[in-house]
């Protein structure tokens, strides 16, 4: 039997348009309580899938209150072992522009305080430095590039997510860093699921739509104004690149 594909949604994508659902949507109880929202399992595109709201309903979890390890055990309790990641993301390079979808290859963590690991309880087993050289899953990485540029969507195939803790915005200077340090886009919720699905032994891949220019790039239009425009039409594309990369996994 093939296993499901675990989904992860982001900030506008709350449900997945598309999915027949087998049950009713579960809130499946983990050793690190209660995942973010319920776990609706179906078919999509011809594949089992799990999904899960990572804001959980009608968006009300913060970035640092998210609880990434019950959301990631969930998952990997349903079975899954593949797990597609949906962000929305600001831009900082130049070429990433509003609207454009983006399948980063690598990560710097700016987030503190949060539970990043199975490791430190004894639910988490006997303890493993994972190697985390490459955060996210190359044959994963490049199934969501294939189906994008095959839809014409021009994705970035590789960017730099750097991972804020939120929920405010970051500053022009904070943004002026992290350009600096190399990073392309800038999220709130990259991490710690990249690492925790990395202990948990999944494969996993972010799928990120730029739905601003990050602080002190935004050209002179008001912040909130731009994601606003740009979340509706990012996410019809996201959705679309989900039933063109799901069969193929």
């Amino acid at each position: 039997m093939t296993a499901p594909i675990g989904i992860i949604g982001g900030t506008a994508l709350a449900e997945l348009a598309g999915v027949t659902q087998q049950d009713e949507p579960a809130w499946p109880e983990t050793a690190y309580g209660a995942p973010s929202g319920p776990l609706v399992r179906g078919r999509f595109a011809g594949r089992e899938v799990c999904f899960v709201m990572r804001h959980g309903r009608d968006h009300r979890i913060s970035p640092h209150a998210i609880n990434y390890r019950a959301n990631i055990r969930a998952l990997a309790d349903a079975g899954c072992r593949q797990v597609i990641a949906i962000a929305a993301v600001g831009g900082i390079s130049e070429t990433m522009t509003p609207g454009r979808i983006v399948i980063p290859h690598q990560v710097v963590d700016y987030s503190w305080g949060r539970a990043h690991t199975f490791y430190d309880d004894p639910e988490g087993g006997e303890l493993d430095h994972i190697d985390f050289t490459d955060p996210y899953t190359p044959a994963l990485r490049q199934a969501l590039i294939d189906a994008a540029t095959a839809l014409d969507f021009e994705p970035a195939d590789a960017a730099v997510h750097g991972v804020t803790q939120g929920p405010r915005l970051e500053t022009a200077a904070e943004i002026d860093r992290m350009e600096r340090d190399g990073c392309d886009i800038v999220g709130m919720t990259g991490m710690p699921e990249a690492a925790l699905a990395r202990e948990a032994g999944l494969s996993y891949a972010c799928a990120a739509v730029v739905v601003n220019k990050a602080a002190g790039r935004t050209g002179g239009i008001a912040i909130h104004a731009e994601i606003k425009a740009t979340l509706t039409r990012g996410m019809i594309d996201i959705e679309r690149l989900l039933e063109s990369v799901v069969p193929t996994i």
